[in-house]
């Protein structure tokens, strides 16, 4: 079979079968819209070209194409219907050609338009989309539509509408928005977009030594570094040949062109002129009440390979080829690409993360040598050999633990725990505990550097004042009523009219309602201590006669302690995952009542409130168990009761071996249950859902996928999606920072974790959501200030730790103060205190003239963990001097510690500043160029000027560029 091509006007070839012909059945062409370039085959053939008549057929079918198609608006229904008319009209070999036509043009705009980001002319570039479904009983949101849109249009902004035929589905409508340059120009102006005037000249002089020991892990320069280095000012629409402007449509990038139309959306009103409603504003109100489903930006083109379209951008492929895979975790992450793709908010974020994620590889190879420390002196630890000993701990008998069902146990029963216990509990914890407190300090001030030169290569500094001033809350400004003079601008500005009365309210609501949650979470604290404290004497009961021994590996292991601590531990972690889903939306409820002015501000509230409940609801618990379990139980005969003697529930003892093995599985459990819990919801469900949305393009491989629509079916990325992702680093610090001393492996496991977090959000920003709006942030924000408060917090908590969780402490007291021989051989019954059973008032009796359950008159004497004298002492039950020397000694260590890590904090941020002094330099070096190019600037605008005015004897102001139409502009700010 020959096949033969022709070719119409500028178009691009056509190729085509002499045998493939077209069905004079309207509704056959209908039905075969989406098929394939290359076969047009319907019905039986008749007509068909032969190569001699090729050129002379396409002359008459472009002459047929201008009849036919005269509009751009030939997608909409009422045209298609005409034109079908006119169709139907024509006879024989003109209706032929007709449908011939009006099949090819489909096929020209379904091949330009399949990956391509442009409006269907290829020239303008596509900066967002608008989907929408038009309902049955959808009269007044097509009415918003058109008047919304009417509005956009009146902007500046061009809009081109794809009609439902198109779409895969049959029902979504895509509206198309592109900002041609003078919208651009003008809002570039507004928001104060800083833009390249001049290329760097300061020389680049950052090679460190050994260099080449980092090229594995180095990406390609063109990679790395994306576009050259330049000197920046803010743009201005009055001058804009000072800039260096080569291309209109590529000087501004589509990340700045999406901020740009976005900022516009969320501003631009849907009601009439005649109408009042000032609160009838904005793409976000459009998609709440249904008018619009979605509103998003697009990616570039396909991740998976790269694009054959010259036109569509490579930034998504490179991104998901050095970045977003797994196998790319050893790279470092193309901050540049990130910043110029999704905007410089997500590109911090991503910085900060690898910057924490680099740092933390001190913080486990340390941490891991502690441990590995911990295992080797495993023989060497003294203490456990003696509560492992028949001789000894074999023949220790400890009091009951429990009024009820608990009875006498051996000592040496917790021989396990105590050997567990020494692989975290040892002199490498007091050594690691310090570390932690410098490394948090030089991860902090080197976060603060790192910062520093991330601004000024984005053109974030002094971006403070812009982004307060300029980026307003469309919320807040449809609530506006009145203006005020600003002090500082000297200019009018919408203010919200708020009496007192009306402002306390809100915040007496707002933090009440906090305070409220709060109390829950401590309320379910409280209840779990009471499960710890009731389920412990079944697990005692249970495990009398030692049935886990039939287990064959774990059944030495498991002990009534272990058991309850164990299912205490993942039921606080259950109840903390259930706390957060339901305070989420309350606190972006009162958050959203206070009506915030700036985004920064919004962001800064929602963090207080959400940081301050994760704070109590993560840590509460490890609080208990690191500062409270234990500390408080009485003695024999005197006991202490959770809620007073009549509800039977005795405050809970530590082993032996001490409460630190205990704080390390409720850290272990929280910690590694939240992350493997957020890493499933963060990976599996987008791909899931994603999976689950596109089985249509898998199910129907040859039809039209277009750009817009494989972009619709991703997941949106959210306003908070990357305040959750912050939310998320800084509990997991809180974890490796405020409780590090009883867990040294915490570091390796955020570790781990990080890495593939890293490649987890990479990964989902690609391919699983849709491209976010562009967003400025010069910070990481609050973030800084919370991390900063945790960092000081942690060196209180881990020098409490260390005295009086951990048994460090009384083991060094015992050794250099009551050892003559410096050793640790006594210890364990130097620290178990003595009661004398026959002799104490049995006053826990459950029913009057009854002994307790655990009573057994053969045994006369049992120990339990204090510092008292013993029974017939004439400070019987008091505590013994050793007890005082134990104390003092905690406290001197907790005062030396704090003030010895406190002092090398304070030394170490004297030490190094926060702006590197290249970076310095290169800011004084802009600010003096900016000036000095806009003196020059003026100057030879000046000297233009007169020799018009000499030469023409002219009055008018000259031209620096060709006039452009003005639109409305949707903001207070010019």
């Amino acid at each position: 079979m020959h096949r033969i091509t022709g070719k119409a006007g500028g178009d691009s070839l056509i190729e085509m079968s002499p045998t493939e012909s077209f069905n004079d059945d309207v509704n056959g062409y209908h039905q075969h819209a989406s098929s394939s370039a290359g076969s047009l085959q319907q019905g039986q053939s008749a007509f068909t070209l032969t190569p001699g008549v090729c050129v002379e057929t396409c002359e008459s079918l472009s002459a047929s194409l201008a009849s036919l198609a005269p509009s751009d608006h030939s997608d909409s229904p009422q045209f298609e219907a005409q034109t079908l008319e006119q169709i139907n009209a024509l006879t024989g070999l003109s209706r032929k050609r007709a449908l011939f036509l009006k099949f090819r043009s489909r096929i020209d705009k379904q091949q330009q338009s399949k990956d391509s980001v442009f409006f269907r002319d290829g020239l303008r570039r596509i900066d967002f989309v608008l989907s929408y479904v038009d309902d049955k009983d959808g009269e007044r949101k097509q009415e918003r539509r058109k008047v919304y849109e009417a509005n956009l249009v009146k902007v500046g902004l061009e809009l081109e509408t794809e009609d439902k035929s198109e779409s895969e589905d049959g029902k979504t409508y895509f509206v198309k928005i592109h900002a041609p340059w003078e919208v651009l120009a003008t809002y570039a102006d507004v928001l104060k977009i800083k833009v390249p005037f001049k290329a760097n000249d300061i020389p680049d002089n950052s090679e460190m030594p050994m260099n080449w020991l980092s090229t594995p892990f180095r990406l390609p320069e063109h990679i790395k570094h994306p576009e050259p280095d330049y000197f920046t000012a803010p743009f201005n629409k009055s001058k804009s040949d000072f800039f260096l402007i080569d291309d209109k449509d590529t000087f501004f990038p589509p990340s700045t062109r999406n901020r740009i139309v976005y900022y516009i959306l969320s501003r631009c009103s849907y009601f009439r002129d005649e109408c009042a409603d000032k609160d009838k504003k904005g793409i976000k109100r459009l998609l709440n009440n249904g008018t619009y489903t979605a509103a998003f930006p697009l990616h570039d083109c396909r991740y998976g390979t790269r694009s054959r379209d010259a036109n569509c951008e490579s930034e998504r492929y490179n991104l998901y080829k050095y970045w977003a895979r797994f196998l790319c975790f050893f790279k470092e992450q193309p901050l540049n690409l990130i910043r110029k793709y999704y905007g410089e908010k997500i590109g911090i974020y991503f910085a900060w993360l690898g910057f924490y994620t680099e740092m933390l590889l001190f913080a486990a190879v340390v941490g891991t040598i502690c441990f590995i420390y911990g295992f080797l002196t495993y023989d060497d630890n003294e203490w456990s050999k003696e509560i492992c000993s028949e001789e000894i701990g074999g023949n220790i008998v400890m009091c009951p633990l429990c009024d009820k069902k608990c009875g006498y146990w051996k000592l040496n029963t917790t021989c396990n725990s105590s050997w567990q216990s020494h692989l975290f509990d040892n002199v490498g914890t007091v050594f690691f505990a310090i570390f932690m407190g410098i490394w948090v300090t030089l991860f902090l001030e080197f976060w603060k550097r790192r910062q520093a030169r991330l601004e000024y290569e984005w053109d974030l500094v002094d971006f403070e004042e812009e982004q307060q001033q300029l980026q307003l809350r469309p919320e807040y400004e449809t609530k506006c009523t009145n203006r005020k003079l600003n002090r500082i601008t000297q200019e009018m500005e919408w203010v919200l009219d708020r009496t007192p009365t009306d402002l306390m309210g809100k915040l007496f609501l707002c933090w009440a309602t906090v305070i409220l949650w709060i109390s829950l979470i401590i309320a379910c604290v409280i209840g779990v201590i009471a499960y710890r404290l009731a389920v412990y004497a079944a697990f005692a009961s249970i495990m009398k006669d030692s049935p886990t021994t039939n287990l064959q590996v774990v059944g030495p292991y498991i002990t009534p302690q272990l058991a309850t601590s164990v299912t205490a531990s993942c039921i606080n972690f259950v109840i903390i995952m259930i706390l957060n889903l339901m305070y989420e939306r309350v606190a972006i409820w009162i958050t959203d009542m206070e009506i915030p002015k700036t985004h920064l501000e919004y962001e800064n509230k929602l963090t207080v409130k959400m940081f301050l409940f994760q704070f109590v609801n993560y840590y509460s618990s490890c609080f208990y168990v690191a500062f409270f379990k234990g500390k408080f139980v009485g003695y024999p005969g005197a006991y202490n009761y959770m809620f007073g003697k009549w509800s039977k529930l005795r405050n809970e003892e530590c082993d032996p071996g001490g409460c630190l093995i205990e704080l390390t599985t409720q850290l272990v459990i929280v910690m590694t249950g939240k992350q493997v819990w957020g890493n499933i919801q963060e990976a599996l469900v987008p791909w899931l859902m994603n999976w689950w949305g596109s089985r249509k393009a898998r199910n129907h491989p040859e039809s039209l996928y277009s750009r817009w629509e494989q972009d619709h079916d991703l997941q949106g990325f959210g306003q908070l999606g990357l305040f959750y992702e912050y939310l998320e680093m800084v509990i997991q610090f809180g974890f490796i920072t405020l409780f590090v001393a009883s867990f040294p492996l915490a570091p390796l496991l955020a570790l781990i974790n990080n890495i593939i977090e890293v490649r987890v959000d990479a990964w989902k920003l690609t391919t699983q959501f849709r491209r976010p709006v562009a967003a400025k942030a010069h910070s990481i924000g609050a973030w800084e200030e919370i991390l900063s408060g945790i960092a000081i917090l942690s060196v209180v908590t881990n020098a409490f730790i260390v005295a009086f969780t951990s048994d460090m402490i009384p083991r060094l007291v015992y050794m250099y103060a009551y050892q003559p021989d410096m050793n640790m051989k006594g210890y364990i019954n130097n620290s178990l205190s003595v009661l004398n059973i026959s002799a104490i008032d049995l006053a826990n009796r459950p029913e009057e003239g009854e002994n307790p359950s655990w009573f057994n008159s053969s045994i006369t004497i049992c120990r339990y963990r204090d510092y008292r004298y013993p029974s017939g002492h004439e400070k019987e039950y008091q505590h013994t001097m050793q007890f005082w020397h134990i104390l003092a000694a905690k406290l001197a260590f907790i005062i030396i510690m704090e003030h010895v890590v406190f002092s090398v904090k304070f030394f170490v941020a004297w030490m190094i500043p926060d702006v590197p002094s290249d970076v310095r330099a290169r800011v004084k070096r802009e600010r003096y160029l900016v000036q000095e190019y806009l003196h020059n600037y003026e100057v030879e605008k000046l000297k233009i000027q007169l020799s018009l005015n000499s030469n023409n004897d002219c009055t008018c102001t000259p031209m620096i560029y060709p006039s452009l139409p003005h639109h409305e502009v949707l903001s207070e700010c010019l």
